[in-house]
């Protein structure tokens, strides 16, 4: 079962910033999965949320501010780790990081709130600029920026979210050409859709899954992955009866 990294070592240092991958990388996940958004002056940016508020002592949405403007703010809030002051990074800077790593990247666009002109074609050119295409998971809750991914590239490796007591299903999975599901964990419960999904030939990993039991649950009910906080915890877990 694949333990992806949630914005990167979530539990370790600040979401979504370049020490949190690294420490994604150093504690063997198998992949990390990221958010991106679009600042004022159309530079793509990893931050989770719609507005800063929660991760910096600002307020505002991210659309709102330059690159330049939103790189001066501290994204260190919690003050997990040092250095005490960290920027948000870009999806290049990410990307320089983790081209040069094993691990898998699953980058979700954040298009279901805010409509971010071409975020979709300028982030993929990105990925293209790496050399990262086979190495990229695209996800959304908006199956539009899903199918505009597949319009650049019919190979490229995409997944429905969903949550929030909305079900997405294989059917509609394959009606796009999506790969994978990555449902809530809630979700990821409900009796057919495992079982579905495996008929079908699509993917099941589940969100957010950190709890020791909620992590055997999982690996016993035959998902392919899951996105943690916890990546030590995790692999832990699952070295009881995998070989991790």
């Amino acid at each position: 079962m694949e333990i992806w990294g949630h914005r990167g070592a979530y539990d370790f240092a600040p979401e979504n910033t370049i020490k949190s991958f690294e420490l994604a990388v150093q504690m063997g996940a198998y992949g990390v999965e990221f958010d991106i958004q679009l600042t004022k002056d159309g530079e793509i940016v990893v931050i989770h949320d719609e507005k800063i508020d929660r991760v910096t002592n600002e307020t505002g949405y991210v659309k709102d501010y330059t690159l330049s403007e939103l790189k001066g703010f501290n994204f260190n809030k919690r003050g997990l780790t040092t250095p005490i002051f960290m920027e948000i990074p870009t999806l290049f800077e990410v990307l320089e990081l983790l081209c040069a790593t094993d691990l898998q990247i699953n980058i979700e666009l954040k298009t279901g709130i805010v409509y971010y002109p071409d975020i979709e074609k300028k982030a993929f050119e990105k990925v293209e600029y790496f050399g990262l295409k086979d190495k990229v998971i695209w996800s959304s809750f908006n199956h539009y920026s899903i199918q505009k991914i597949k319009q650049f590239d019919t190979n490229a490796r995409t997944a429905l979210l969903c949550g929030n007591g909305i079900l997405a299903t294989a059917e509609q999975c394959k009606k796009i050409n999506a790969e994978a599901l990555h449902p809530d964990i809630k979700q990821v419960l409900y009796p057919e859709l495992i079982e579905d999904c495996k008929k079908n030939g699509i993917k099941v990993r589940p969100y957010t899954i950190n709890e020791a039991s909620d992590i055997r649950l999982m690996y016993e009910s035959g998902v392919d992955g899951i996105f943690t906080n916890n990546i030590p915890g995790a692999k832990n877990e699952l070295s009881l009866d995998a070989g991790l």
